[in-house]
């Protein structure tokens, strides 16, 4: 856009001034949703954790301290504060209080394993630590990398009395207490104040990919995409004033779909579980009248294959779930949707803010047969209602796909839901952005009513459970046992888990290595749910210059 098309005509001259204005304009920000939920609804209860019921008057007294004590332990405007924690109270409360000082959220996976948790802490330039006390051992490499650069990094630390474990904590550590900071710096509430949000595209959080073709990226969010995600769920959900929702997406991916601000806007009952247990699921649901939850298929699957699942998830109510992650299985949604729960499938990336499609339904869905309906909604559906954008694209032309439900493209998404950019990797920003649209590197049809649906994966990416798992990774930890010559890593079918990893490993002459071996090997340089579920000898299929044939290998799965 030149600049003359950015100008208004002269009829709106006296205007101009007025442009960003106080008084008409306000950077859009998602923190803004708690201190107007707090106005209207104080005694609400906003986050109930096994005894524990907070109101939202007392949510947002703990934020308010919170970000007070980050200030006071020296965290000032886009300063990055990494979280490494469940889905506990503190873990909603920091998606406001790192945010409310200017600072920059970043959520660690709490499944990774040290080596890559101190790479994300050290590349995003970690200024503060805010750990659950299990998993500190996990963080002290982390911290350790920090202090080698001379940057000392203050351990906010979580004691729950849920947790399994209370590792001893190492000597010389700069440890404060996270309740402790909370009493310390409490405020009046006269002396509240709204969150430092100087440009609306301001970095809000960073979030890291799962690392699929080597070491993980950081995708920044700003605060408008995170503002217009929530309000974009509310109306593509359907979602009602006070849900009552189960927090089962770890908020550590996508921040928790951006669920934590949205349900925060909507004055929910949000329920957090530190892990997830089919039974507990089912109790909680109707124990406290859950409306609302989300999951990944894996999740549902687990929920619909319980030993303990009831007929329906509540007698009295249809209970709403969205699902995303992974393409669902329509065996799974037809299995929820028997037991009383309405399921929106959605797709997005951590890239997008997470959803960016959903599978809204149609009125002529209603006479479907449970079988039939289950497959029409295990499309990954249309765009959000504050998606600009989105396309299947021909992968060489780029035009635009027909809609007949057969030819392949590329998905290609446009708006604010849209990352900033990769965090220090300006290639792989104008990569993925350069065109002007985000190429998502899903491979898609288009139906004819056009409903998108994923087939396939441009990149040999395995989705187990709604993680991310690179081949790639898993391949190199191979290459680091003594036996193995050769090794490729595909997705095979699993019946709980969607898909997991298969190794296809050719040994070097003379060398000797079993399977529970080199599984075992993979699992002590790797996060465990990246080990290979199976591990195949052989020689390896080869094309004419030596590369693996890898869809020959999946072809064994067909």
């Amino acid at each position: 856009m030149d600049e003359s098309t950015k100008r208004l005509p002269a009829l709106y001259d006296s205007l101009a001034s007025r442009r960003g204005d106080p008084a008409n304009y306000a950077p859009l920000t998602p923190i803004s949703f708690l201190s107007r939920t707090a106005d209207v609804h104080p005694e609400l209860e906003s986050l109930v954790y096994g005894a524990r019921r907070d109101t939202w008057r007392t949510t947002e007294a703990r934020v308010q301290a919170m970000g007070q004590a980050l200030n006071a332990l020296g965290i000032k405007a886009h300063d990055t504060v990494s979280v490494l924690l469940y889905n506990t109270p503190e873990m909603f409360e920091t998606h406001f209080s790192v945010p409310l000082t200017g600072a920059v959220l970043n959520t660690i996976n709490v499944r990774l394993e040290a080596d890559t948790i101190a790479y994300i802490m050290d590349f995003a330039e970690t200024r503060a630590l805010i750990v659950d006390r299990e998993l500190l051992p996990r963080a002290i490499e982390g911290w350790q990398a920090r202090k080698d650069r001379g940057i000392d990094v203050p351990i906010i630390l979580i004691d729950d009395p849920a947790a399994a474990t209370a590792p001893e904590i190492p000597d010389g550590l700069p440890l404060y207490r996270y309740e402790d900071l909370v009493r310390e710096h409490a405020l009046e509430p006269s002396s509240y104040r709204a969150a430092i949000v100087g440009d609306e595209l301001d970095p809000l959080s960073i979030n890291f990919t799962s690392g699929t073709t080597g070491r993980p990226k950081g995708v920044v969010y700003h605060h408008r995409g995170a503002y217009l995600m929530s309000l974009g769920t509310i109306a593509g959900w359907a979602v009602p004033r006070h849900p009552r929702y189960l927090y089962l997406v770890p908020m550590f991916h996508c921040n928790g779909w951006c669920h934590v601000w949205m349900m925060t806007a909507m004055a929910a009952t949000v329920h957090c579980m530190r892990g997830i247990d089919p039974a507990r699921v089912f109790d909680i649901v109707r124990r406290e009248g859950i409306t609302h939850f989300a999951g990944a298929p894996i999740v549902l699957n687990m929920l619909a294959g319980s030993k303990d699942a009831p007929a329906r998830l509540a007698d009295d109510r249809v209970v709403h779930c969205m699902t995303a992650g992974a393409p669902p299985p329509a065996a799974v949604l037809g299995r929820m949707e028997s037991m009383g729960c309405e399921i929106i499938h959605t797709y997005g990336l951590t890239e997008t803010y997470g959803h960016i499609l959903e599978c809204e339904p149609q009125p002529a869905w209603g006479e479907l047969e449970v079988d039939a309906l289950a497959e029409q909604k295990a499309r990954q559906g249309v765009r959000f209602p504050t998606v600009e954008g989105v396309r299947v694209v021909d992968r060489e032309s780029g035009d635009p796909v027909p809609a007949d439900g057969e030819t392949l493209g590329e998905i290609e998404i446009r708006g604010n839901l849209v990352m900033s950019g990769y965090l220090k990797n300006p290639e792989a920003t104008e990569e993925s952005l350069g065109s002007g649209w985000f190429a998502s590197g899903d491979l898609a049809v288009r139906h004819p009513d056009g409903y998108i649906q994923i087939r396939d994966r441009a990149k040999d990416i395995i989705i187990s459970g709604g993680e991310n798992i690179s081949s790639v990774e898993i391949e190199n930890a191979l290459y680091k046992h003594p036996a193995v010559g050769e090794a490729a890593v595909v997705a095979m079918p699993h019946e709980t888990w969607g898909e997991t990893p298969c190794a296809f490993v050719e040994l070097l002459a003379g060398k000797e290595a079993t399977e529970a071996e080199l599984i075992a090997h993979c699992a002590d340089r790797l996060a465990r749910f990246k080990k290979p579920g199976k591990v195949i000898f052989g020689p390896l299929p080869k094309t004419a210059t030596g590369k693996i044939q890898k869809y020959e290998l999946r072809k064994r799965f067909s």
